[in-house]
This record gives C-alpha cells, sequence and structure tokens, in this order.
C-alpha cells in the first residue's frame, strides 16, 4: 500500500495554490528579461553560425515509409539575416538532400566533410532579400533520432511504431536545421502515414483524426512558441487517447490505455500545483504519450506531449514523479533552456529539484524526504562510480570533442538539484520560491548559459552578498568536481526504519519476520534492496526472493535494484528474470549499470555478450551509443 497524503490535504492544498493560477499578466518591471554582460558562450555541437543567420521557423512537409523506414517530403525554413550575411549553415547528419530553392530558383548548396559527432554542415548560397529557403530531402533508415518498430516490438502486436528523440543533438538526423538549444524555433507541419495509423507530435494538433489523401492520411500540426529543436518530435503508432482533465490526457496504444490513464489521472492537479510554485504554464496542454518499451529515457519533455516509457506503470502509481519530472521541464527546459550542453545541468537540476517540490505537494512530506534519500544515494554512487576528482563530476561540463550524451548522467541531475536544495536550507523556502518563479519570468522562452544564470543569481537572490556567495560555495558547486561539504543531507524517518528492518535481516532475522514490509511503498522497497551489503549467502538470497518474490516484481525500479543485488552474488535463479528484463525494454537508467554489472565479472561478460546480441535491435540508438562501448570493453566494466 502507498503511503499517499490523506485525501482531504492534498485537496486542500491543491485548492490554495489554484487561487490566482492561470494569470498571464506581464512580468513586473523588475522581472523583466536581464541585460547580461557575459560573452556570448560558443555552442561546439553544431555547426550554425545563428549570429549571422538564424532561424526562426520550420515548416516540415513530410511522408512516413515504414517499409523504407524513411521520412521524405520538405522543410521550409524561415531565416533571419544580417544585412551582410550571404550563406546559412545548417546541422545535417545521414540526411540525403536532393534540392534547396527560395526566391522561385534553385540555391547552391554544399555538404562538408563528415564528424562522427557532429555529422555534416549544410552551406547554402543566399542571394539578396532571401529570407525563406524550401529542402527536399529524405532521411536515412538509420537516422539516430528515429526509431522504427516492427508490430512484434508493440503492444498491439500489429501495427508498425516510430517515435523520435532529439535531444541532444539528434534532431540534425531527421531535419536539416540548426541544431542548437540556443536557437529557438516555431514549427509547423503536415505528416502523411499509413491510413490505419496515427501521428502525433509535439505541437498544436490542427486536425486530431487526420484526413484522407491520396496516399494516405495526412495530420497538421503548429507551435507558436519558440523551442530548441530538439523539442520537435513526432509519434506515429497505432494509437488511442483517453481525457484525464480540462488539458491533460493520455495516448498510448490501445491495450495499455485503461493502465496508462489510471497510472496518470492526477495529471491535472500536477499541473496546478507546478503553477502554484513557478506560475502560468504557457504552453496550453499536457498531454502523455506512453511509448513502446524501447524508449530509452524515462521521460522527455516534448512541449505539449511529454513522451514516457511504459516502465512507469507500475499499478499503484509510485512512480508518477517521474511525470512530474518531465512536467517541470515546462518550465526549465522548455521555457529556459540550457544554450549549451556543459550547463545541462540547468535543464536537469532544476527540474530535478522542482519534480520533488510537486511531490511534496501532491503526496505528502514523507514521501517527498523518502525520494530525496534515494536521489542521494544515487548521487554518492554515481561519484564514486566517476571517482570525485573526476571532472565529469562538475555540473558546468567540458564536452570538447565529446558527444554531448556524455553528460547524462546523475551529475546534472542530482548534484544540480543538491545545489538548489543547499541555496534553499540556507536563504530559506519563501526567498528561494521568490527567485525561483522571477527566474522563470526573467528568462522565459529564452536560453541561457550557466554564466549567465550565476549573473542572475548575483543580481536577484545573493544581491551583491559575497558573504552569503562564499558560504553557498557557489564556484565550487558549478565549476569544481565532487560534493562540497556544505551540501544538506536528507533525512527520512521512514526509511530509517526500513534500515533497521534491513539489519535486522542481514543479521539473521528470517525475511517473513520483517513487519509491515506487506505495506512498503516502492521507495520503501527501493531503499530496502539497494541497501542490501554487497555480499549475501545463497541462503539469504533465496530466503529474500522466496519471500517477496522479487525476481517477479512488475516495479521496474524495484526489480532493476533486485537484479542488481543478485548480479553481484551471482545468484542464478534471478538470471532469467535478468534476461527478460534486459530484452523487454530499452530505458537507458536501467540498462547501463546492469550490463557494467554483469561485464565486471569473470562469468557474466558471456551473458551480457549474448543478451546483448538478442536485444541491441530492440534499443534506440541513444541507448547503443552508451552500450556499444561497455559491450566491447572500451569502456568500464570490461
Amino acid at each position: 500500500m502507498f503511503r499517499y497524503a490523506p485525501a482531504l490535504a492534498v485537496a486542500s492544498a491543491i485548492a490554495t495554490i489554484a487561487l490566482g493560477c492561470g494569470k498571464t499578466d506581464p512580468p513586473a518591471e523588475t522581472d523583466r528579461p536581464v541585460t547580461t554582460t557575459t560573452a556570448p558562450e560558443r555552442d561546439i555541437h553544431s555547426y550554425a553560425r545563428p549570429d549571422e543567420v538564424r532561424v526562426t521557423h520550420v515548416a516540415l512537409d513530410l511522408s512516413a515509409d515504414f517499409d523504407a523506414r524513411v521520412l521524405s517530403g520538405t522543410a521550409t525554413l524561415k531565416l533571419q539575416r544580417t544585412p551582410s550575411a550571404n550563406q546559412v549553415v545548417l546541422d545535417t547528419k545521414g540526411l540525403d538532400i536532393q534540392r534547396i530553392s527560395g526566391g522561385g530558383s534553385d540555391l547552391k548548396f554544399a555538404l562538408g566533410g563528415e564528424d562522427k559527432i557532429l555529422g555534416r554542415p549544410l552551406t547554402v548560397d543566399l542571394p539578396p532579400n532571401v529570407s525563406e529557403i524550401t529542402i527536399a530531402y529524405r532521411t536515412s533508415p538509420e537516422a539516430g533520432a528515429l526509431q522504427w518498430l516492427q508490430p512484434s516490438q508493440t503492444a498491439g502486436g500489429k501495427r508498425p511504431y516510430l517515435y523520435s528523440q532529439g535531444q541532444a543533438i539528434f534532431t540534425r538526423t531527421w531535419i536539416p536545421t540548426q541544431d542548437s538549444p540556443s536557437v529557438r524555433q516555431t514549427y509547423s507541419a503536415r505528416i502523411t502515414v499509413p491510413r490505419d495509423l496515427h501521428a502525433v507530435m509535439s505541437a498544436e494538433q490542427l486536425t486530431p483524426k487526420g484526413t484522407e489523401t491520396a496516399t494516405g492520411r495526412t495530420f497538421e500540426f503548429r507551435l507558436t512558441q519558440p523551442v530548441p529543436p530538439y523539442l520537435i518530435a513526432i509519434g506515429v503508432g497505432d494509437l488511442a487517447y483517453r481525457q484525464l482533465g480540462p488539458r491533460t490526457g493520455v495516448y498510448t496504444e490501445p491495450a495499455m490505455l485503461d493502465a496508462a490513464a489510471n497510472e496518470l489521472v492526477d495529471l491535472e492537479k500536477m499541473v496546478t500545483a507546478a503553477e502554484s510554485l513557478l506560475g502560468p504554464y504557457r504552453w496550453g496542454r499536457f498531454d502523455v504519450l506512453v511509448l513502446p518499451p524501447s524508449f530509452p529515457l524515462g521521460g522527455m519533455e516534448n512541449p505539449r506531449l511529454t513522451f514516457a516509457t511504459p516502465t512507469i506503470i507500475a499499478g499503484d502509481r509510485s512512480l508518477v514523479s517521474l511525470i512530474a519530472h518531465e512536467l517541470a521541464h515546462s518550465w526549465s527546459g522548455n521555457l529556459v533552456t540550457n544554450g549549451t550542453w556543459s550547463g545541462f545541468w540547468l535543464n536537469e537540476g532544476f527540474t530535478t529539484y522542482v519534480e520533488n517540490r510537486l511531490m511534496e505537494v501532491l503526496y505528502g512530506a514523507d514521501r517527498a524526504r523518502m525520494l530525496q534519500v534515494l536521489d542521494r544515494r544515487s548521487l554518492d554512487t554515481e561519484i564514486k562510480r566517476l571517482g570525485p576528482t573526476n571532472k565529469d563530476t562538475i555540473l558546468n561540463q567540458d564536452l570538447s570533442g565529446r558527444d554531448p550524451d556524455d553528460a547524462v548522467t546523475d551529475i546534472a541531475y542530482e548534484k544540480g538539484a543538491t545545489f538548489l536544495r543547499t541555496i534553499e536550507a540556507t536563504v530559506g523556502r519563501e526567498n528561494f520560491d521568490g527567485f525561483l518563479r522571477g527566474y522563470f519570468d526573467r528568462h522565459a522562452f529564452q536560453s541561457i548559459t550557466t554564466a549567465e544564470f550565476l549573473e542572475d543569481l548575483r543580481q536577484h537572490l545573493l544581491k551583491g552578498d559575497r558573504q552569503l556567495e562564499e558560504r553557498l560555495k557557489v564556484q565550487e558547486w558549478l565549476y569544481r568536481p565532487g560534493l562540497p561539504d556544505n551540501a544538506v543531507v536528507p533525512s527520512s524517518g521512514v526509511l530509517a526504519h526500513v534500515e533497521q528492518d534491513m539489519k535486522l535481516f542481514v543479521d539473521g532475522t528470517p525475511a517473513a519476520a520483517i513487519k509491515n514490509s506487506s505495506s512498503w511503498s516502492t521507495q520503501e522497497w527501493q531503499h530496502f534492496v539497494g541497501s542490501l551489503p554487497d555480499k549475501l549467502s545463497p541462503a539469504q538470497l533465496a530466503d529474500l526472493d522466496r519471500t517477496f518474490r522479487l525476481s517477479e516484481r512488475r516495479n521496474a525500479e524495484v526489480l532493476f535494484a533486485w537484479l542488481r543485488v543478485a548480479i553481484r552474488n551471482r545468484y542464478q535463479p534471478a538470471m532469467p528474470a535478468l534476461e527478460r528484463f534486459l530484452t523487454t525494454q530499452g530505458r537507458r537508467k536501467f540498462l547501463r549499470p546492469l550490463y557494467e554489472d554483469l561485464m565486471k565479472t569473470d562469468w557474466g561478460k558471456e551473458d551480457a555478450r549474448r543478451i546483448y546480441a538478442r536485444a541491441r535491435p530492440l534499443y534506440h540508438a541513444m541507448s547503443t551509443n552508451t552500450l556499444d562501448p561497455i559491450i566491447s570493453g572500451a569502456k568500464s566494466g570490461s
């Protein structure tokens, strides 16, 4: 049984915070965008030169060919150019560029040399007065952003499926544009798909049921708020929809709709709670697309339509903090975006902090504290894995010559959130909340860097107090490795009791004698299993598994924690569950540690390679890019 906050208390909190929400008055004069003296930071992961010519709008007209596994058609780009500019430089990777036109004529263009990470620059000559160009092109069947699924890889098993994942720099594999988080763009789209499929995008749906055409069914979309291109997203499949609130609902395959809708029933409450803390929700709708199991992330915060892994469908709403996380991105990430991928923590650290605040409002302080303890353990584990002096433990990352996905670790998420909690604990929640809301107003629909964040923090929260800045150790948090010694340490009375039970078990108490375990929440089970010592006897492992049926758990988080224990102890009865887990979902958060754990053992290497050979076609490119070096022995775990 999950520990929800009492229904009356939640209802009272929601009613209170709803007052005054939804207003869209302009920000006060003191909250207007700040004028920064910080020098612009170049995006090293883009060929674009937006200071000369900038893409402001993308209009797509594409058809999906599931047999060839390609999208083909045109992208029309609106350009903002300086008077002296005579070329626009775009990012591409694996695109077949067929023709480019503008001003009524074909335009000269050239593709530069291939870079393994960045792809190829596309340079287009611009005649005078041309501010719009149309690019005819085809994607590659191996486009990193696009995953084409066979019917057998879906819940329904009858129709194929397509989805995109643009973050960090995958959008250039399906759209020729300036693929930088600093170049915000509006977009529109006409997407033609087979007649028995439904298309959705991270945009307003202009034709919810589509329009019959000679070649299939065409869906039209538009997004009038400018976003970084990694947030342009598409999903195509056998999709059904259920409304959950005035501005919330869920899409998924029909076979999963009831379970998904039940799990996400609190979506509307989440939006209202977030508005109370962060200001008005500015994207219209907040719907969720629950994807097939191969999706590489827990969720992706695409505006208006968050993409989510089916591993959150636990049956008891215990894993919906992930949805709170993606909702928080509607402010931190979508509304205010990291200007370069070195500042990825600006997206994820803020979002992880806000996620926990939302869980506190919706489900009570006990649950929020439990999540903080679990998150801190994840952070400590990550720092230990990387090494406390490793530059990858710095918040503002040095990604020179590296794929920005290398920065996707718990450092950006959990160290970033711990930094913000430390500021809150030092200046007080009321003061920090005022800063937080103003921060999102001041930088709305802008992309900023860590240096610009620091300037804003000094101006609007620290207000020139150098002693306070030194007490917070701001420079150490942002630019040095490891964890500063002023980091707040979360605690949970509920989890303290769980630790006592764990110690009793380790000291010889049978698993069946552990009191109250039948009513433990997911977070209590995560803490119990995650706190177990590295080495357990075969008898202890069998007792745990027999008593609590851990190898049979449906809850992905609890099963994941148990499988790591099983690998450490070579507990053979759990190996079928491990193989099943690795071959039925593609979430990188689970895959990387499990494959690394296997590859660290003499006995597990062969199993890891055998399972990976079977499962790799299921995984998205984002996952295989991470896993290939691990399985080949090129990364830790060899």
